[in-house]
């Protein structure tokens, strides 16, 4: 496709910014020329653990053992600072992957859409998070698709994910624990269940919320899985991890 043979034509263009390796091969593109992020993945994972606690993983075992495997897959429901910026996933791409490949597979990036930014600093936001799933997608990952929002995000927030697949949200940095956020978050779910249709969601976090107890009766599983905050507060007090 024209898009992903730009790069490399003029000599002296580096291309920095939308990596356009990581759409090459790809078929089929949303409105606003966000790339389809193919979901290779429909069961559900056995555990899911943050980009942090990846890396921290593949630096204790991989002088150990430099072919090992961890049953968890990688999300990045943390602060952007801890896996974007200059040294971050979508600038050293390849050392990303070294990791990745170590684990079960990821649920794509969460870069940062909110409510203030700027539209077109979360509509790149946007189309980072599906280019490098598709990219990983490409190098054999097992990949879910996350999902966010806001309400000046509609536009594109749900492009270039699948029908009827599997999806990630994460309700950490929700709020939900506030009443008044809760009307709004549900309004939304709703309209990326109406959109997307899929068939399982993926919460990590709590979704101990009378918004997720309505989606059983639609015939949607919720399958939510503790953020490292409670798992560690739950290993503190003895409990199961």
């Amino acid at each position: 496709m024209k898009r992903t043979k730009t790069h490399g034509i003029r000599k002296n263009l580096k291309d920095i910014w939308w990596n356009s390796f990581m759409v090459k091969g790809c078929a089929v593109w949303d409105i606003h020329d966000i790339p389809v992020c193919r979901t290779n993945r429909v069961e559900k994972p056995d555990s899911i653990i943050t980009w942090k606690e990846a890396v921290t993983i593949y630096n204790k075992m991989i002088a150990r053992n430099r072919r090992f495997r961890h049953p968890a897959y990688i999300c990045f429901y943390i602060d952007d600072e801890r896996f974007d910026g200059i040294n971050g996933i979508w600038f050293n791409p390849y050392k990303a992957l070294r990791i990745i490949r170590h684990f079960a597979g990821i649920i794509t990036p969460d870069f940062s859409t909110n409510r203030d930014f700027p539209e077109y600093l979360k509509g790149w936001n946007t189309y980072r998070m599906r280019a490098f799933g598709f990219w990983c997608s490409t190098k054999g990952i097992n990949v879910i698709n996350n999902v966010r929002w806001d309400a000046e995000s509609l536009d594109f927030c749900f492009l270039g994910i699948p029908k009827d697949s599997i999806v990630a949200i994460g309700t950490v940095a929700s709020r939900l624990k506030f009443l008044k956020n809760r009307s709004e978050f549900e309004q939304k779910l709703l309209l990326m269940i109406e959109t997307l249709r899929p068939k399982i969601i993926i919460v990590y976090g709590s979704a101990s919320y009378p918004c997720f107890d309505s989606l059983w009766t639609q015939g949607i599983e919720i399958v939510q899985y503790p953020s490292s905050r409670n798992r560690k507060s739950s290993s503190s007090k003895g409990g199961a991890a």
